[in-house]
C-alpha cells in the first residue's frame, strides 16, 4: 500500500544562493491506501501535470503506507 502526497522542497532564506534553503515542507495527502506502486506513480504524474511546481518546487510524491 502507498500514500500519495504533495509538499514543497524549498523555503525562503536570503542567506542562501537564490534566496532558497532546502527545506522539505509538511506533507499534504492527496490519496491514502493506494494498492500498487504503478497506481501511485500514475496519481503523482497526473497531479504534477496539472500543478506547476513554482519557486518552492511543489510536487506530488508517494511513500509506503
Amino acid at each position: 500500500m502507498y500514500n500519495v502526497f504533495s509538499r514543497t522542497w524549498w523555503a525562503d532564506n536570503p542567506e542562501y544562493p537564490d534566496g532558497l534553503e532546502p527545506c522539505p515542507g509538511r506533507k499534504r495527502y492527496i490519496k491514502r491506501g493506494v494498492k500498487t506502486e504503478k497506481e501511485a506513480r500514475a496519481i503523482c504524474a497526473a497531479w504534477n501535470s496539472k500543478n506547476t511546481p513554482g519557486r518552492y518546487s511543489l510536487k506530488a510524491e508517494y511513500e509506503n503506507a
